[in-house]
């Protein structure tokens, strides 16, 4: 299997900026426009998540990569939580809800095993 040499070639990354637009999307529809705090903060965990990988892996330090993968980790248990509090308000369906949720559940998942894959000995990224 070939080294990944950019970011923008993880399936973590990807899956992460697919998160980012659905969870933009969801915030610029319905009630949600209404409740500016919430949907900002929730906005700003969803970039969050993007842009920690991105920035660990150009670190090019698999130590500070995986220091990076578990900032963004964290951001995602951060939207998780907020996307709770958005269907307890009632301005996120449960179907909308249950999506977003599951998607930010697998990508932390996705995220953790990506990390543990990163030991100070591996050859990733480089």
């Amino acid at each position: 299997m070939a080294a990944v040499t950019r970011f923008e070639d993880l399936i973590a990354w990807n899956k992460a900026r697919e998160l980012a637009k659905e969870v933009h999307t969801a915030c610029a529809n319905g009630r949600a426009v209404h409740d500016y705090a919430l949907t900002d903060q929730m906005r700003r965990a969803s970039v969050s998540i993007v842009s920690n990988i991105a920035e660990g892996f150009e670190r090019k330090n698999p130590s500070y990569f995986r220091q990076f993968l578990a900032y963004a980790r964290g951001s995602c248990a951060e939207l998780r939580a907020q996307l709770y509090l958005a269907r307890d308000v009632g301005w996120l369906d449960e179907s909308a809800f249950l999506r977003l949720s599951e998607s930010a559940t697998a990508l932390g998942r996705l995220l953790g095993a990506l990390r543990r894959s990163q030991t100070p000995s591996s050859n990733a990224p480089r």
